[in-house]
């Protein structure tokens, strides 16, 4: 999708797009009213707490993999702080306890430690299944929580010996940028396998990965899914998306800085793989660029890097209408999910800053990053 570069701001800088954000947010709340469920953002793919006002009237509150997320939930976004780790300590759920009403456990041994602080401080306490359901469409096992060996949930031949008496949320979470075969095979899942231990409980937490925003994701299917689950076990249903809420909502905005020429031509730009788009390398994957083509697809094509010293700092071939030259502006689209949040400074690179197109078109940055974030998280 176009849009119109930015040249006031500093890049790189990623850019939120709230007209784009509340078109996501209208899909989610289709699925709220007509399913009856809630709808949780996941901050660890998305935590902009700026766009939280915006966001607030949409969902019903928001879900933490960690402590600190649990803290921004509480003072930046309100409603309701559900909470999960794969280990807690007893100190932490002793605090967590204070901001959070919603807390899961990833096994029964952690359940056995510490779920009774949780309830005595009057939270819902939940357990994670590992459900045997793999759906994950991106990075085959490293993306996959039901992978085999995964540290996450439950396994199945354990639950007999849980004390259910204990337990209010039944949760699992097998999706990842899952269309609607895999969030209704998720569902139809728990709902044929788990049966006996889904009656005991009052609430399913079908977790994240449910990407109801991407093209081709047929909502109703959804939908009729969580209808035909609450129909049958009488319980009610959460849903955690997080990438599913901000897909398509915004940019990464890029300089390029110089050109160089090894066999082909380089192009180097102030935005880099390692430190701004981590997945790019993890995932992996290759980012679109606003009017650029596949390698050979346009008549002049760079092989594109960040400036720092890691030599694998590629983000991937791209082919343009016209030679690149120092100063030329290049977009990144489809940013928001798990980008910003896993940015790092590694050699001293600077953090991309946040922005905000607001729907009125007026663009707004909110971060000012610079040596001081970089200086702080080394210590005294």
């Amino acid at each position: 999708m176009a849009t119109k570069a930015i040249e006031p701001l500093k890049t790189p800088c990623f850019v939120l797009d709230v007209a784009r954000l509340r078109k996501n947010l209208e899909t989610a709340e289709r699925v709220r009213e007509e399913a009856g469920c809630k709808i949780l953002l996941a901050t660890k793919a998305f935590a902009m707490p700026a766009a939280f006002p915006v966001m607030r009237d949409y969902l019903d509150g928001t879900t933490a993999s960690g402590e600190h997320e649990a803290i921004m939930g509480h003072e930046s976004f309100g409603k309701e702080v559900h909470v999960y780790s794969p280990a807690y300590t007893e100190d932490e759920v002793r605090r967590l306890t204070k901001i959070a009403g919603h807390i899961y456990f990833n096994s029964a041994e952690q359940l056995a430690r510490f779920g009774e602080i949780a309830r005595d401080a009057g939270a819902h306490v939940g357990l994670r299944v590992n459900p045997g359901y793999s759906n994950a469409t991106l990075g085959g096992d490293l993306y996959d929580p039901c992978a085999p060996g995964s540290r996450f949930g439950e396994v199945a031949a354990k639950l007999d010996s849980v004390n259910w008496s204990g337990v209010d949320i039944f949760h699992v979470h097998a999706l990842c940028e899952s269309l609607h075969e895999g969030s209704a095979g998720l569902i139809d899942h728990v709902a044929n396998n788990f049966g006996q231990y889904v009656e005991q409980v009052s609430a399913v937490n079908f977790g994240g990965g449910h990407f109801m925003n991407k093209p081709g994701y047929d909502v109703s299917v959804l939908i009729d899914a969580i209808k035909r689950f609450k129909a049958r076990f009488g319980v009610e249903v959460i849903l955690e998306p997080g990438a599913g809420l901000v897909v398509n909502t915004g940019e990464l905005h890029a300089t390029v800085l110089a050109l160089h020429w090894n066999g082909m031509d380089l192009a180097i730009l102030d935005a880099s793989a390692s430190t701004h788009m981590p997945d790019v390398l993890e995932v992996p994957y290759r980012p679109d660029i606003v009017d650029a083509g596949r390698p050979g697809e346009k008549p002049h094509t760079y092989r594109l890097g960040g400036k720092t010293c890691m030599t694998g700092d590629v983000i991937g071939d791209y082919s343009f209408h016209k030679p690149l030259k120092p100063g030329d502006r290049l977009q990144f689209t489809d940013q928001m999910h798990y980008s910003f949040v896993k940015t790092n400074t590694f050699n001293g690179t600077p953090l991309a800053n946040l922005a905000i197109r607001w729907e009125d078109g007026r663009v707004e940055q909110i971060s000012d990053f610079g040596y001081e974030e970089f200086r702080r998280r080394l210590g005294r």
